[in-house]
């Protein structure tokens, strides 16, 4: 079934709520079985978060400082190569690795948008560029835009290239951040020491849960950047993997009987979608779940049930692709015009929950059902609409199944 975006524009107010933390108060409303081990996660990760301060807090009183230090500032932190190529060997790569790992907090992860060129931290400073000091810590160690998983990459490239003990030390710590933040039921939070609010979901948004699924994978495969690692090490990776894949089926969202995708964002205890800014309600997300499919179809000798859940993301996917409509621009405005002759396809980045229309979240907090209803009353400047899926579900999809038709020989 191909999508015209409908002419007719209805607003309708943002009533799904707000994102409901992970507190003991309803762990103690699990059934009684369940509440030990949640009640365990919990007093870990209030234990990590004291150390993460600790540390801070003991390093300005030695240096006789009246304040901590607020850590530099800067953008997502990528890496434009893999590993084994040769630029891990270079200055650059170990001088990266150097500040990188003087940001590795006492938990083990790392903050975002960390100006990691800018050198490695000193005594008394934060761990994170998000809060001032002597505000409540916020991202301290987070997976959230690449984070952590892409620190780890680069410790395990330098490794590679180097074999520098304290770059395989450090992934290693990463990698028991990675157990010890993942929840019981199999998901991981945006946020780890868990802080509250939104953060504290099961996270696809930003490809955070996917990002972790890709690192445990590569543990799985036996890569050689990861080769330092033991059998126990790599056992419990393949366990942690197992319980996130079986979480990833679990949070796929069911309309009228028929799985679909996700919500950017799952309630960590009910694993029911749920909202997080203004902007992002509780909604199927074109985007992330497209990347999650992506990974799902790079999983050698998938489960039956792995399986299930590709298709029925494929499936989601060509029924919900937008054709018949052309992006303009008007008035030096980006604009959506219905042309029958358009041989353009995209997707929304939202989707209505319960029968998979597109919607247009504003950060008016009103949700739209028009592009153009929403622009005309709201600042844009979020990517409404995305075409990346249609490599996915096109040439990813025809590189799954001959996959597929090889490991069934």
């Amino acid at each position: 079934m191909h999508r015209l975006l409908l002419t007719v524009t209805i607003t309708f107010a943002l009533t799904s709520g707000f994102a409901e933390p992970v507190t003991t108060n309803r762990v103690n409303e699990l059934p009684p079985a369940e509440q030990a081990v949640w009640k365990t996660y919990l007093w870990q990760s209030a234990s990590n978060a004291l150390a993460d301060q600790a540390v801070v807090q003991a390093e300005v009183v030695a240096n006789k400082m009246t304040n901590a230090l607020r850590a530099p500032s800067g953008g997502d932190f990528k890496l434009k190569v893999k590993a084994g190529d040769a630029w891990f060997a270079s200055d650059e790569a170990k001088q990266l690795a150097d500040a990188v790992l003087s940001f590795q907090t006492p938990s083990g992860g790392w903050s975002k948008h960390m100006g990691f060129t800018k050198g490695p931290r000193k005594p008394g400073m934060l761990w994170t560029s998000q809060n001032e000091p002597g505000e409540p810590a916020h991202y301290v160690d987070t997976f959230d835009n690449g984070s952590t998983t892409m620190e780890m990459d680069l410790l395990a490239g330098v490794w590679l290239a180097t074999k520098r003990e304290d770059c395989k030390a450090g992934f290693i710590k990463g990698l028991k951040f990675i157990f010890a933040a993942q929840y019981p039921n199999g998901g991981w939070p945006q946020v780890y020491p868990i802080e509250g609010k939104y953060h504290d979901d099961i996270t696809f948004n930003d490809d955070a849960m996917t990002h972790v699924l890709e690192l445990l994978q590569g543990i799985a495969d036996n890569n050689p950047e990861v080769a330092f690692l033991d059998d126990a090490q790599r056992k419990q990776a393949a366990a942690a993997l197992a319980k996130g894949l079986d979480c990833v089926i679990k949070t796929q969202v069911v309309q009228n009987g028929k799985k679909t995708v996700w919500c950017a964002q799952h309630d960590a205890i009910t694993l029911q979608a749920s909202p997080a800014r203004k902007m992002e309600p509780a909604t199927l997300s074109g985007l992330e779940s497209a990347h999650t499919l992506k990974f799902l179809m790079t999983i050698k000798h998938p489960t039956p049930e792995v399986v299930a859940c590709i298709e029925s993301g494929l499936n989601w996917f060509e029924a919900a692709k937008i054709t018949n409509e052309e992006k303009v621009v008007v008035n030096g405005k980006t604009a959506y015009e219905t042309n029958a002759a358009s041989t353009e396809v995209r997707w929304a980045r939202f989707y209505d929950l319960t029968n998979s229309q597109p919607v247009f979240p504003g950060r008016d907090g009103i949700v739209y059902n028009t592009y153009a209803a929403m622009a005309a009353k709201n600042h844009v400047g979020y990517d409404y609409y995305t075409s990346q899926p249609g490599s996915i579900v096109i040439n990813g999809q025809k590189k799954w199944r001959k996959l597929l038709a090889s490991e069934s020989k």
